[in-house]
């Protein structure tokens, strides 16, 4: 698809595209800091690169010319590179046997100084294009500067590892999550040679990949060339972890090549008070994850809350019109309900991760009906979801949902009197069922 003048269209058919163009330079980039790349200088695919790096360099040349000409001389001094500039100097960084000469040299010092300068005012993702592209240009100083502060503003867990909570994904190509967070690992594996915070920074990239999906092809390629490059093997089959439930050993019988995965289950009779016991111990260095599911049958009103990564808290109030309007009240004992009352249920929703295809069930009493009747596409909380109404219950789906806490409402009346059971809220990540969280279960009276 490389047209004649070295750049790459995005479709076939199309112009050439500076920015895609960018993109696949830097693959080859990244091929060759794996080691996976023709290095053959008579190749066909080195033919092919230089063709593409001479034609961005000339592009370069060319926008830099036309910013001079149209902009006055102190906006120059205050101009801030965009994103195509830093990822220009990114893509252009990797290959320093074709030294960049000539006007384009003007182009980049002019950009490289302007970084140095206004890095503060870009996004985390860009900051790591900077700090990587600046060091290999020989401003290792503002790189260091660069790499310092993305660690004092980074968020370390055990659990988590090393991330950045107040990172908000966009839908600019500069805000994607798996690519920045790749970014992160490059840099501060190449910049900051920091190996404890590459191994950290390594274990939140799997987290991640735990209940959310790498969006694009794009991403996948980003993620993998980041977990590739450094660090010690991951994948390795090993027998680095024992498990041991109530004092036995749980031999699997057959595990997952590559992930090491293993499935162990008892039946009801085989379940005794001891294996509430469960042992892990692992001698590789590497994270690991599990879950443990216990089944069983218990009362709605008598279950009590669980909470994962996942925390949700329930409540049923009763809506009462008042001169002031109308008011909420919470629901106790001292408080009667009586058919045709208006309810409004309540419920808190926490998560401490990214979460993708999120279900999230409200089960109702049987004396108890929507005031909705039609599903939908909703906005609330700050989420966008899709509401199913039911029978039974009220879902609601949630293709992604980031770090917070979510507050959702919605109105029922009382149709029957009686003593019901109100139900519980589950929440569940459906491609990572581990995580999963319910709310308590209560109980409604309703008077003849």
């Amino acid at each position: 698809m490389q047209l004649p003048n070295g750049a790459w269209p995005w479709w076939s058919g199309m112009r050439e595209s500076r920015y895609i163009t960018q993109h696949i330079v830097a693959g080859f980039g990244h091929l060759e800091g794996l080691g996976a790349a023709d290095l053959r200088p008579d190749g066909q695919t080195q033919a092919m690169l230089q063709n593409a790096v001479q034609w961005l360099d000339a592009e370069v040349d060319r926008d830099y010319r036309e910013l001079v000409k149209r902009t006055k001389k102190e906006d120059m001094e205050k101009y801030v590179p965009n994103g195509a500039d830093i990822h220009f100097l990114y893509a252009r960084s990797f290959f320093p046997r074709w030294p960049i000469d000539g006007a384009t040299s003007t182009a980049t010092d002019f950009y490289k100084q302007r970084l140095a300068a206004t890095w503060l005012s870009h996004g985390l993702q860009e900051q790591a294009m900077i700090a990587l592209a600046l060091h290999r240009l020989g401003d290792r100083s503002t790189a260091q500067l660069i790499m310092e502060s993305l660690t004092q503003r980074a968020t370390q867990s055990e659990e988590l590892g090393m991330h950045w909570k107040n990172f908000q994904g966009g839908y600019d190509w500069w805000q994607f999550p798996a690519e920045t967070h790749a970014l992160m690992i490059e840099a501060f594996l190449e910049v900051a040679n920091d190996a404890a915070s590459v191994n950290a920074l390594r274990t939140y990239m799997l987290k991640l990949k735990q209940t959310t999906d790498w969006k694009t092809t794009k991403a996948t390629a980003e993620a993998c060339y980041a977990l590739l490059l450094t660090g010690s093997d991951w994948l390795g089959d090993d027998d680095a972890i024992a498990i041991k439930v109530g004092g036995a050993e749980v031999r699997a019988d057959k595990k997952e090549a590559g992930s090491g995965a293993l499935e162990k289950t008892w039946s009801s009779a085989e379940v005794k008070p001891s294996m509430g016991d469960v042992i892990i111990t692992s001698t590789a260095d590497k994270p690991s994850w599990g879950a443990l599911h216990w089944q069983y049958f218990e009362q709605m009103d008598k279950v009590t809350p669980r909470e994962s990564p996942f925390s949700i808290k329930k409540e049923v109030m009763l809506t009462e019109q008042t001169d002031a309007g109308p008011r909420l009240i919470l629901l106790d004992k001292s408080r009667a309900l009586k058919a045709g009352d208006k309810l409004t249920v309540r419920i808190e929703l926490r998560t401490d991760r990214y979460a993708d295809y999120v279900h999230m069930k409200d089960l109702r009493a049987a004396g108890l009906e929507p005031t909705e009747a039609i599903s939908g596409y909703k906005y609330q909380g700050g989420l966008g979801y899709y509401q199913s109404i039911r029978d039974a219950s009220m879902n609601f789906f949630f293709d992604r949902i980031a770090p917070g806490t979510y507050v959702f409402e919605y109105a029922l009346r009382v149709t029957h009197a009686g003593d019901f059971s109100n139900g519980i809220t589950t929440a569940m990540c459906m491609y990572a069922p581990e995580f999963s969280s319910h709310s308590s279960g209560t109980r409604i009276e309703v008077l003849k």
